[in-house]
């Protein structure tokens, strides 16, 4: 698997799981009905940003990462991240390469540590993922999040210092 930078025209592989994670509602707290233009704004970001693409030995867009400090100004010296990966796709170590590269690219940047703002607790695998890489949760927003199937659910900030 090749992680690389993302270009514009990445943005058509990338929109169909975009779409799919976000329609599902239950990871994400962008609005389940995002139309594709504001998706692509969130998602593509301009530098000194990054959004990279997990490619596979075919040459098909697998997985996908957003990397941004986390605060402006005086708390720029964070990192934050998100990560996608195609539902046809989990299970086969993407996402887990995706937050090492994002680590990776947070450290050689510069910055001091990375936090995630809003990790919803159900999201089991993700949390597991993060904790396996070193973060922390260092609270959770109690019903932070409206999880279509659980109801009302926390959300984790998680955090890792390098």
């Amino acid at each position: 698997m090749l992680i690389r930078e993302a270009t514009p025209d990445d943005w058509n592989a990338i929109r169909p799981f975009f779409h799919e994670i976000v329609a599902a509602g239950d990871t994400f707290t962008y609005a389940p009905d995002m139309d594709s233009d504001t998706g692509r704004e969130v998602w593509m970001l301009p530098s000194p940003n990054r959004t990279v693409v997990a490619v596979d030995g075919t040459g098909t867009v697998v997985g996908t990462a957003k990397m941004n400090s986390n605060q402006g100004g005086n708390g720029a010296h964070i990192a934050s991240a998100s990560y996608m990966v195609d539902p046809a796709h989990a299970g086969r170590g993407i996402g887990r390469a995706l937050c090492e590269h994002s680590l990776e690219w947070a450290r050689s940047e510069g910055y001091r540590a990375m936090q995630f703002n809003a990790v919803v607790e159900t999201n089991t695998a993700a949390v597991r993922l993060y904790r396996d890489l070193g973060f922390e949760v260092l609270g959770t927003v109690p019903e932070g999040f409206r999880h279509p199937a659980h109801g009302y659910v926390g959300l984790h900030i998680m955090y890792r210092r390098f």
